[in-house]
């Protein structure tokens, strides 16, 4: 009997089973058999009310499962799967509840590359095994002895990658082509720009984690920003408010200011408006290519956001920020930038979705448009530039 015809026994038993998969080793066990899963559950010492993934080993068996998907979708899990993914896919039908925890409106999906499980027909409820919260298993001797001494199969795939399955969130790709990425893994945001276009917003949930440990500096930068920034504004307008680090830094410096916001994620605008003074702040879901709010400001200011324009959109942006200034205002950009000594090029970037650009052009563009601009602070590759608008 071959090891995925074992595989299914197990399964059809309502065993739990220890499995290679693609990225680390898995626990599995049949879905829709509540004690199976309250076992898995047990071994893992996970709470049932977290959810897991359910997994498929052929594209096709999970595409039938979940008919109720759009076009739209089914065609982004194609270009997607199999791989190193978890997918967060709506599910009005409400499937494999078991697997759903406390949101039986979210499936996690997987469809992995294991080649020794090829053919296997049987959904499985996946989830990592290790306890919960310790290391992912990269060897079979990585799982706890206990574990392996529990399960009813285990399945010696050698030793694996390591690093795990990237999730990615679908949920509102359908209507909207947005997607997120709540948690980084083996496969990179670069190639999931490329196979799913649309926008791909941050994670609300995971953006300030992942922000300090990509940028190191983050917290200082935004102080730099603030310090920048000088004092006594009573209108500013921010690009790129995200969850409003920012605007909550540059609302206690300019204590009598009001600020509008502008972010193409409503998702990360939710989180700010919970944040922020609601008296004080207004806050828009706009793209930085789309029309500015009216003026006159007297402060506009940018953290990590420019950066995903391309150069000539950049210099376009500039000038626009230059119409809502008003006579004396300030332009404020901290971002990422091409370093001179490409050895200093050190923040993490996505090919095709972030464009950083030399920090001498961009001077030379605000210059050009009447902006007297000075470099207030560099780290590698971010810089603080304060641009004050002469005309």
């Amino acid at each position: 009997m071959s090891e995925a015809e074992d595989f299914e026994r197990c399964m059809a038993v309502g065993g739990v089973a220890v499995f290679p998969a693609d990225t680390v080793y898995g626990l599995a066990c049949d879905p829709d058999n509540r004690f199976a899963v309250e076992r898995l559950y047990m071994l893992k010492r996970r709470s049932p009310r977290k959810p897991s993934a359910v997994m498929f080993f052929d594209l096709e068996l999970a595409l039938a499962a979940m008919p109720e998907l759009g076009e739209r979708t089914r065609a982004a899990m194609r270009r997607l799967l199999p791989g190193g993914l978890t997918l967060l896919l709506a599910n009005p039908a409400g499937r494999f509840s078991l697997a759903c925890g406390e949101d039986p409106a979210t499936l996690g999906l997987r469809v992995p590359q294991v080649a020794r499980l090829a053919g296997v027909k049987w959904p499985v409820l996946q989830s990592s095994a290790n306890r919960a919260g310790a290391a992912d298993a990269r060897r079979l001797d990585d799982v706890p002895e206990l574990m392996r001494r529990a399960a009813d199969l285990v399945i010696d795939g050698g030793e694996l990658p390591g690093t795990p399955s990237t999730v990615v969130d679908l949920r509102h790709y359908e209507q909207t082509g947005e997607w997120s990425v709540v948690r980084e893994g083996a496969v990179s945001t670069a190639a999931l720009a490329e196979a799913l276009g649309g926008q791909f917003h941050f994670d609300p949930r995971t953006y300030l984690q992942m922000m300090r440990s990509e940028i190191p500096v983050f917290d200082r930068l935004q102080e730099e920003v603030a310090a920048a920034s000088g004092t006594g504004a009573s209108r500013i307008l921010e690009l790129g408010t995200g969850t409003g680090e920012t605007a909550r830094r540059l609302l206690e410096r300019h204590a009598r200011a009001s600020l509008v916001g502008i972010d193409e994620s409503g998702r990360m605008l939710a989180v700010a408006r919970v944040a922020l003074p609601a008296e004080r702040v207004e806050l828009r879901v706009s793209r930085l290519q789309d029309p500015l709010p009216e003026g006159p400001f007297d402060l506009v200011a940018s953290a990590l956001c420019v950066h995903h324009l391309p150069g000539a959109q950049k210099a376009e942006l500039f000038a626009r920020v230059g119409e809502v200034l008003a006579a004396g205002g300030r332009f404020v950009l901290a971002d990422v930038v091409v370093p001179e000594d490409p050895r200093d090029a050190l923040t993490p970037l996505s090919a095709g979705y972030d464009h950083p650009s030399p920090l001498p052009d961009q001077l030379a563009w605000l210059r050009e448009l009447g902006f007297e601009a000075r470099v207030t602070w560099t780290e590698v590759d971010l810089a603080v530039v304060a641009a004050d608008l002469r005309r």
